[in-house]
């Protein structure tokens, strides 16, 4: 939707509820949740675990977690964008599924070392990267365009249902039955994921090659990602708002273990019961965020999160009391879920189908290595100068993050990244081989008097929408002889890349910013294409 500010995010449709009457959503959704559950259990044990060696170590944990992606999340993207995404995440649920069982074997054993645990978490954190884009880009898939806000509160709301859940039953187990039961029950609940996968029977997904064109190379495609994501300023600005917002608000999963034993004096049930305030805040927050998003738009919810989210941190860093812990949770929670859904609704509504796994490998690369490095900064700084001084220096940083959305708020504007076919076919007298190339097109404009100023500035548009679909150069040149005649020429690597922009990247957005440069010509544009020659 586009509130007060500008920042549109999706047009809110409905109850905060209502994809879960989606059965296929519904089911995804379940099964998600079961195997957050568990993953939070053994966060819980491996933490516990590790207590004893200091802030520092604890804080590895989430490092461990979260640092594959930084290597991982953009060739995860192209695999997602490029193979059937039901199989991949299929393959990397049961590789996960083994390494969780392997860590219940070693802790059953009495062969678990601190680090054997931060190896074997690491290489579960290499799965959640290969299957992170994979999963982001199917969301779109299951509800309708204007139920994308609540289908991504419902996803943020299920990670932190299980942070409540899972961290209470894992306690509870840790205190009865001893930490490798939690391990034990995180192998299991990948079973209910892998069950509703294998049934699962998705329609055709879009990005299939057309006449003329060839299935995109893994170089390839991770070039034209990036390209995509340098000439796309709206995704741009969505990843630099999360990068102002995950690193300081990830001091609080980071720290709140220690803050839990030292500042509380709480056992692990009670800890648990800490991270169950966090999940009710979470729906709390989810069930008033349709009509939150309706009254101040985007970038107030999120000037809104980051301000709660810091007085949360400050609250816990200042006045260490259970009560006063407890209501600073509630109020995370609903912060944390109304930043993240803001951010991942305003995602999914811009990409396109074509690039939209490579595009949300981009968010969980700033997300999970904001995460990660943020994890590392605070768990030295509480190593050196305690928990209340990491945590306040992380609310300084949140609130830093809110006074910079008057510079750098969200984008508004058009969105429409539905495909278009309304770029026509090309003449050819001759079919030039998918693999043939560079290609150079060339089209012609004849501007009306007195629009040459606005043919420019609409034209700055057109060219960002060629070289986010492909273009590797462009430029827009003016005949010195007949002032009214303006050509454009761009440049892309092959005939593949360029059928691919006609009919599996050419959006509803970028044909209005074409239309918009038309408008202004006399006549129609006049298109040629041109192959390099070979000796």
């Amino acid at each position: 939707m586009t509130g007060t500010d500008g920042g549109q995010v999706g047009e809110a449709s409905g109850s905060a509820w209502s994809p879960l009457r989606r059965r296929v959503f519904r089911d995804l959704w379940l099964a998600q949740f079961t195997s957050n559950v568990g993953s939070w259990m053994q966060t819980v044990g491996a933490q516990w675990l590790l207590v004893g060696h200091g802030a520092a170590q604890v804080s590895l944990v989430q490092l461990a977690a979260s640092l594959p992606m930084l290597f991982l999340a953009l060739p995860a993207g192209v695999l997602a964008d490029l193979v059937d995404r039901r199989r991949l995440l299929l393959v990397m649920q049961a590789a996960m599924a083994l390494v969780a069982t392997a860590l219940t074997v070693l802790a059953f054993t009495g062969r678990l070392g601190s680090w054997t645990l931060l190896a074997l978490t690491f290489l579960l954190g290499c799965g959640n990267a290969l299957n992170g884009p994979a999963w982001q880009a199917v969301q779109p898939s299951l509800v309708p365009r204007a139920e994308l806000r609540q289908a991504a509160a419902l996803g943020a709301v299920n990670m932190n249902l299980a942070r409540a859940v899972g961290p209470a039953l894992g306690g509870v187990l840790v205190a009865t039955l001893g930490v490798g039961w939690t391990f034990a029950v995180n192998a299991a609940s990948f079973l209910a994921i892998l069950a509703v996968l294998a049934t699962w029977r998705p329609g055709a997904e879009a990005g299939a090659p057309r006449p003329g064109q060839e299935r995109e190379h893994l170089l390839a495609a991770l070039r034209a990602g990036g390209r995509y994501v340098r000439s796309a300023p709206r995704i741009r600005r969505i990843l630099l708002r999360s990068a102002l917002f995950v690193p300081g608000a990830c001091a609080l999963w980071a720290l709140l273990p220690i803050s839990a034993q030292q500042s509380l004096g709480l056992g692990a049930a009670g800890y648990g019961l800490l991270l169950g305030a966090v999940g009710l805040g979470a729906v709390a927050g989810a069930a008033a965020l349709p009509a939150l998003s309706r009254q101040v738009g985007g970038d107030g919810a999120l000037a809104l999160a980051g301000t709660v989210f810091a007085g949360a941190l400050v609250a816990l860093a200042v006045g260490p009391s259970v009560p006063v812990a407890l209501l600073a949770l509630v109020a995370a929670g609903a912060a944390w879920i109304t930043a993240l859904s803001t951010l991942n609704a305003a995602l999914q509504v811009a990409l396109p189908a074509w690039v939209r796994a490579r595009g949300s490998a981009f968010y969980l690369l700033v997300f999970q290595g904001g995460n990660a490095l943020g994890s590392l900064v605070w768990g030295q700084v509480a190593q050196h100068a305690g928990v209340s001084v990491a945590m306040a220096l992380a609310a300084a940083v949140l609130l830093g993050g809110v006074l910079s959305l008057r510079r750098l708020p969200l984008l508004g504007g058009r969105a429409d990244p539905t495909l278009s076919e309304a770029w026509p076919e090309p003449r050819l007298a001759v079919e030039p081989a998918p693999q043939d190339g560079p290609v150079l097109v060339t089209v012609t404009y004849l501007v009306r008097e007195g629009k040459a100023p606005a043919f420019v500035t609409a034209m700055r548009k057109v060219e960002a929408s060629r070289r986010r679909t492909g273009a590797v150069a462009w430029g827009l040149y003016r005949d010195t002889a007949r002032p009214e005649r303006y050509v454009e020429t761009f440049t892309v690597t092959s005939w593949s890349e360029h059928c691919a922009q006609h009919h599996g990247r050419y959006t509803g957005a970028d044909h209005a910013f074409e239309t918009d440069a038309r408008t202004l010509l006399t006549r129609d544009p006049s298109v040629t294409h041109a192959m390099t020659v070979r000796h």
